[in-house]
C-alpha cells in the first residue's frame, strides 16, 4: 500500500481534491436551489443533468483522448469545471443550472477516465488491488470532506462556489506536473445489452435499479434536507454519512463475497438497505434514525455495484470483460439518469419521505429479484468464481476494466498458486 502511495501520490492527492469539488457542488446545489424557490421537480431535473452529462463523458472521453491525448484533455474538461463552478450563482435559473450541470458532468466523466487511465497504468498486476483500494478511499475523503466545507460560508453566497472551483484548478497541478505520458488509449466496443442480459440478467437488472437509487443518493439527499427542514450542519453530516457506511461496509462485504453465493448475499444486502430507507421514510421525524438510516443504506447500497459487478464476471470470460463493463456502465448510467427525476416526482407526492420510499422500493426490487434467480440456475463453485474488486458507482469504464482483470488474476493465482 505505501509502495503505491508513493508512487502516485500526486494523482491521488488531485483526484482527492477533484472529489472534494464534485462532492460540495451537488450538495450546494441542492440547498441553494431550495432558497431560490426552485421547486423538487425543477431540482430533481438539474441533479439528473449531470448524469446525462456523465454518461455521455463515458462515452465520448476515449475518443477525445485518442485524437488529442491525456493531458489536453484533462486540461480543457478542467477548466470548463473550475469555470462552471463560478458560474452556478451568477445567474440562478434552473433552465441554466441543467445544462451547466450536463457540461460538469461530461467533464467529470472524463477527467475520472483520464485519471484512472494514469492510475491503472503506474500500477503494476502486483499491486493493483491496492491502487484501486485507494483510488476508492480518496474518492470517499474528498465526498465526506466536502460535506464539511459546506459549513465554512453562507450557502446563499459565492464563497462556498469559488472555493470548489479553486479547488478543481489546484487539483490539476500535481497530476499534470508529476505524471508521464501514457501509452495509446485503446476502448472496447460494449457488448450488446441482449448479450449481456443473456449472460448474467441479475448483473443487468441490478446495476440499472443501483444507478437509480445511488443517483437518488447523490443528487436528491441534500434537497430532502432541505425540504425536511434540517439545518445547514445537520445536511453536511446526513450527506456524509452515506459514504461513512459505504466505506465501512465495502470490505466486510467483500470478504463475504468470496466465500458464499453472491446472490445471496446481493439479496441480503439489498434487503437490508431496503429496511434502512424504511426506516427513514416511516421515522423522517427522528434525526438520529435519520442519521442511521443513511448509514445503512449508504453502506449496503454503494457495494452492491462491486457485487453485482463480481457476480456478473464469474459467467464471462476473460477476453470479454472489458466489453461487458461498458455495457454495465451504460446500464448503470440510464438508471441514475431516470433516478433524481423519480425521486423528485415521488417527494412531490408523498412529501419529503418520497425520497427514502423511491430507495426502499428500487432496493427492495433487487432482493426479491436476486431471489427469483436463484430458482433459475445454480450458483458456480465458490473455488471458481472470480475475486471481489472495489469499484465506486463513480468510476470510468478504466477503473471497472483494471477491476474485472485483478478479480480474474487472484482467483487464477488462488486456483493454482505458485509452486
Amino acid at each position: 500500500m505505501l509502495q503505491v502511495l508513493g508512487s502516485a501520490w500526486a494523482l491521488l492527492l488531485g483526484l482527492m481534491l477533484l472529489m472534494v469539488g464534485n462532492g460540495i457542488q451537488g450538495t450546494l446545489l441542492g440547498v441553494r436551489g431550495q432558497l431560490e424557490g426552485f421547486s423538487t421537480f425543477e431540482m430533481s431535473i438539474v441533479m439528473s443533468a449531470y448524469f446525462v452529462g456523465f454518461l455521455g463523458g463515458s462515452r465520448l472521453a476515449p475518443e477525445m483522448i485518442r485524437r488529442v491525448g491525456h493531458v489536453r484533455v484533462f486540461a480543457a474538461l478542467g477548466s470548463f469545471i473550475s469555470a462552471v463552478l463560478i458560474l452556478y450563482p451568477t445567474y440562478a435559473a434552473p433552465w441554466a443550472w441543467t445544462v451547466e450541470r450536463v457540461i460538469i458532468g461530461f467533464c467529470f466523466s472524463g477527467v475520472y477516465v483520464t485519471a484512472e487511465s494514469w492510475l491503472n497504468n503506474a500500477a503494476s498486476n502486483e499491486n493493483r488491488g491496492k491502487a484501486l483500494s485507494l483510488y476508492m478511499i480518496v474518492q470517499m475523503v474528498g465526498i465526506v470532506a466536502a460535506q464539511g466545507l459546506l459549513l465554512v460560508a453562507d450557502p446563499g453566497g459565492f464563497v462556498l462556489f469559488v472555493i470548489p472551483s479553486v479547488l478543481v484548478s489546484i487539483a490539476f497541478a500535481p497530476i499534470l506536473l508529476s505524471i508521464s505520458p501514457t501509452p495509446a488509449f485503446e476502448s472496447t466496443k460494449p457488448m450488446s445489452l441482449k448479450e449481456l442480459y443473456g449472460i448474467s440478467p441479475l448483473s443487468c437488472v441490478g446495476v440499472f435499479l443501483l444507478g437509480g437509487a445511488f443517483s437518488a443518493q447523490f443528487g436528491m439527499a441534500a434537497v430532502y434536507g432541505a425540504e425536511a427542514g434540517f439545518t445547514l450542519p445537520q445536511i453536511s453530516l446526513f450527506i456524509a454519512l452515506f459514504y461513512v457506511g459505504a466505506t465501512v461496509a465495502q470490505y466486510p462485504l467483500g470478504w463475504l463475497s468470496d466465500r458464499m453465493d453472491r446472490r445471496v448475499l446481493i439479496m441480503g444486502v439489498a434487503a437490508i438497505g431496503a429496511v434502512g430507507a424504511l426506516v427513514g421514510a416511516l421515522l423522517g421525524g427522528f434525526f438520529g434514525m435519520i442519521l442511521v438510516a443513511a448509514v445503512v443504506v449508504g453502506g449496503m447500497s454503494n457495494p452492491l455495484y462491486s457485487l453485482l459487478i463480481s457476480y456478473a464476471n464469474d459467467f464471462i470470460g476473460p477476453e470479454d470483460m472489458a466489453a461487458a463493463s461498458g455495457g454495465m456502465i451504460f446500464l448503470n448510467g440510464l438508471g441514475a439518469i431516470s433516478g433524481p427525476l423519480i425521486a423528485g416526482w415521488m417527494m412531490e407526492i408523498f412529501g419529503p419521505s418520497g425520497f427514502w420510499v423511491f430507495i426502499a422500493v428500487l432496493l427492495a426490487a433487487m432482493a426479491v429479484y436476486a431471489a427469483y434467480r436463484m430458482t433459475q440456475r445454480p450458483a458456480p463453485s465458490v473455488e471458481d468464481t472470480t475475486s471481489y474488486a472495489p469499484v465506486s458507482m463513480s468510476a470510468s469504464p478504466v477503473a471497472v476494466e483494471a477491476a474485472q482483470e485483478w478479480a480474474q488474476e487472484q482467483a487464477e493465482e488462488a486456483q493454482h498458486p505458485a509452486e
